[in-house]
């Protein structure tokens, strides 16, 4: 007889001990995270299937149900809606497998990511100083000044420190091959470190057992070294230094987020009634007056900003303070413009930015990217429209992503309609076969689905990646959408602390493989104009 789970009054029959992972089939194509193709675990797998199939499916159905009750006492839901437009909060999915990444590839996506971080913060501070990048035609002048996230208001300004993005998440995938790729970059305001930091400790709480036979590098350090980060990047350096977190307001779909890390950095979280600026410095109101800010890490659009700069209407922001930050009296992170880095045309030529700022080769490989601004490059890929996925430029969430493979032929031809009728607006990739990982189904058995990685990076004086980050699953069989809004969960992710020696070996075979929370609803009375912009501002990306 299989022991209980501890804190569970629940055994498992013996005939349901292999039914767990007994039936896993690593689809053909595809890489799976756990698995190889022949059905045996990988070495770094090995403790950690065997555990789950000791535990049994009856036990992680309960563990699910367990996981559910305190994701919605403690506020950790999002909210999706129904078909028939009815919105509504659920559980943040969190799937009880864990994806381990072993520690030399770690290292390689770590060095990989320090140096593509670099690059895109040179190169927004180029776009907004020198513009030589543009003059030398690495990039072209018209894709940069026509973005729609260029800010004009920060031409001729340099941050603190000189960093732009404090704060980023790069979207990686693993192709069918095995290989690492970066599939997006996201230094507006990314979303999603909460859901790491909860989702270790509900693992750690649930199944503790599992990370018995496992080093598993730590992540609850990210909020102090994002704290350090903005201290270290704040016109009044040391510890005198005081650091907000500036939330749209409590509507915003991404609230749980801001309030959590406010608190575990131990700053205050404001709204944009809570600040002022006079004299081109900006402070914020307290019980015993004005106190000065110093680093403000702001999760809303530039657009909501400042109103004398940006959007007039905006009842977010707070008036005058673009004039402070170019004043250098205030450091905002992410620094406003940042967006023109993540704008999926840009994407295309991070590589070539990363050969220019650093003179380097890049370690991690894009996803071939077409460029549909380009005449030639637009009539090969809608020659090929059923092959490749068509994104929007200057979106994030997986918003008006088109899927060729898998889309009706009147998708298709609405699509070719949308590209036509403004071709730099869309970009085309080639379909990346994202690599699976066991995930538990509604029946307590383990079944492959796709997973991408969203890992955090924190730059002040150094740039500074969180062991792990957000592994964002697709739960329904055969989907490759792994976004939450878009029915996707998550995993745990486990890096794993290196065995001496282990690194330098296998990184030689790895850089041979690589080419170069959400408030409950509102209710359903009309909403104000601030409500409405709350939910609008800073989704992230």
């Amino acid at each position: 007889m299989e022991a209980a789970h501890p804190g569970s009054d629940l055994s498992t029959p013996p005939g349901s001990i292999a039914a767990v992972s007994g039936s896993y089939e690593v689809p053909p194509g595809f890489a799976d995270e756990l698995f190889s193709a022949g059905h045996a675990p990988r070495d770094h797998a090995r403790e950690l299937i065997s555990s789950l199939d000791r535990m049994g499916r009856v036990s992680l159905l309960e563990l699910g149900r367990r996981r559910d009750r305190a994701f919605t006492q403690r506020g950790i839901t999002f909210e999706i809606t129904s078909p028939d437009g009815r919105a509504r909060d659920r559980p943040f999915p969190l799937d009880l497998v864990p994806r381990i990444v072993p520690a030399a590839e770690w290292e390689l996506i770590e060095s990989g990511l320090r140096q593509r971080i670099k690059a895109l913060n040179s190169f927004i501070g180029d776009v907004y100083g020198r513009q030589e990048i543009l003059r030398e035609s690495i990039v072209p002048w018209d894709l940069v000044l026509g973005c729609p996230a260029f800010r004009r208001a920060m031409h001729g300004v340099r941050p603190p420190g000189g960093i732009w993005c404090t704060v980023a998440g790069c979207d990686l995938v693993r192709d069918g091959d095995g290989a690492w790729r970066v599939l997006e970059d996201n230094v507006r305001t990314p979303s999603g470190i909460s859901y790491v930091l909860e989702n270790r400790l509900a693992m750690t709480r649930l199944a503790p057992e599992l990370f018995a036979s496992y080093r598993v590098e730590p992540v609850d350090r990210y909020p102090a070294l994002l704290r350090e980060a903005l201290l270290e990047t704040a016109p009044a350096l040391g510890d005198e230094a005081t650091v907000v977190v500036w939330t749209p307001g409590p509507a915003n779909s991404a609230y749980f987020e801001h309030a959590f890390l406010a608190r575990q950095m131990g700053v205050e979280l404001v709204e944009a009634g809570d600040l002022v600026v006079r004299d081109e410095v900006c402070y914020m109101r307290t019980t015993s007056g004005l106190t000065r800010i110093d680093a403000i890490y702001r999760r809303l659009d530039d657009d909501f900003i400042d109103p004398l700069e940006f959007r007039p209407d905006s009842l977010l922001g707070v008036p005058g303070l673009t004039r402070a930050i170019r004043a250098g009296s205030v450091a905002l992170a992410n620094a406003i413009g940042t967006g023109v880095a993540d704008d999926k045309a840009v994407y295309r030529f991070v590589p070539e930015m990363i050969r220019y700022y650093l003179e380097e080769e890049p370690l991690l490989a894009n996803v071939e990217t077409y460029l549909l601004r380009d005449p030639e490059q637009l009539e090969r890929a809608l020659e090929r429209i059923d092959d490749l996925v068509f994104k929007p430029t200057n979106e994030s969430g997986g918003k008006g992503v088109f899927v060729g493979p898998s889309a009706t032929d009147e998708e298709v031809q609405r699509q070719r309609e949308l590209t036509l009728r403004d071709p730099a607006r869309w970009i085309a990739q080639e379909v990346v076969h994202l690599s699976t990982a066991p995930t538990v189904a509604p029946d307590g058995s383990l079944v492959p689905r796709h997973v991408d990685l969203r890992p955090f990076a924190v730059f002040g004086t150094e740039v500074r990646v969180i062991p792990g980050g957000l592994t964002r699953v697709a739960l329904e069989e055969g989907s490759m959408i792994v976004n939450s809004s878009r029915g996707g969960g998550s995993k745990d992710t486990w890096v794993l602390r290196p065995e001496p020696g282990e690194i330098t070996k296998t990184m030689q075979t790895l850089s041979a493989r690589t080419e170069l929370p959400v408030m409950p609803a509102l209710g359903t009375g009309a909403w104000t104009s601030q409500q409405q912009q709350q939910q609008q501002a800073g989704s992230g990306g």
